[in-house]
């Protein structure tokens, strides 16, 4: 058993035993009743297919991201900084 503290941020620290044995990096956090279950997650696609935009080319997603990100940073600096 190991005791960990919950930081302002709200991080936690798993040792590194316990990562280890996780096999990844990304984790399902689910609660169940008063406990936490932290879960690896092996494959990111089951986990985020709610997420996933349909039917389009990866490049379209990628141009209409950088126009959003583009549009937003002109709007709150008052700039066009591309």
């Amino acid at each position: 058993m190991s005791v960990a503290k919950i930081t302002r941020k709200g991080q936690l620290t798993i040792p590194a035993e316990f990562r280890k044995r996780l096999g990844t990096d990304v984790v399902e956090i689910v609660m169940e009743g008063d406990r936490i279950i932290i879960k690896p997650v092996k494959k990111l696609g089951g986990i985020l297919h709610r997420y996933a935009i349909k039917d389009k080319p990866i490049e379209e997603i990628m141009r209409k991201e950088k126009e959003v990100i583009k549009d937003t940073l002109a709007e709150k600096h008052g700039t066009d900084l591309c």
